[in-house]
């Protein structure tokens, strides 16, 4: 099952959910500050911004946004701005709803998966063909055991917050 076949089975699980339609420019997630509120895309299309830099075009049904915010009880690292009239699911409640929809939340796991993977394959590609730099090209070997040790230091989301600014 790919990440299509699961953003595809997302949208089958929510089907009974509100859909909630936004025009042209208006903001759905602002980067900083949680929210509690999940996205799961119906149609249309969004991009995620991580300040002013464009990191995706969106337009598949099925994407969810703001589930690493509820997932990590941390703030949104990007913001999500519709770029043409989108209709959504609008889940209030995010963690209850992922904690409450197990069949979702192994969809959305596999869909990070996938992200997951995609990113350390980039990375790991640009290590290979940079590796004999010494400026900031040369350092992707630090940021792939940083994603590698990551997984074993993320406090889990009822967790008492970090002072680790890694975190």
């Amino acid at each position: 099952m790919t990440s299509d076949s699961s953003m595809q089975a997302v949208l089958a699980h929510t089907d009974d959910l509100a859909k909630f339609r936004y025009d042209t420019g208006d903001i759905l997630i602002s980067e900083g500050p949680p929210s509690g509120v999940l996205y799961i895309l119906v149609e249309g299309a969004i991009e995620v911004l991580r300040g002013d830099v464009r990191v995706a075009l969106v337009d598949e049904p099925g994407a969810v946004f703001g589930e690493i915010s509820a997932l990590l009880g941390g703030t949104h690292s990007a913001t999500v701005r519709a770029v043409e009239p989108v209709t959504v699911h609008r889940i209030e409640d995010a963690v209850n709803f992922l904690q409450m929809r197990p069949e979702v939340v192994f969809h959305v796991a596999r869909i990070l998966a996938r992200r997951l993977v995609d990113a350390t394959t980039y990375l790991a590609d640009i290590k290979h063909q940079y590796a004999d730099r010494s400026d900031h090209l040369g350092m992707v070997d630090e940021v792939l055991e940083a994603l590698v040790h990551q997984q074993q230091t993320t406090p889990a989301p009822d967790a008492a917050p970090t002072s680790d600014p890694r975190l």
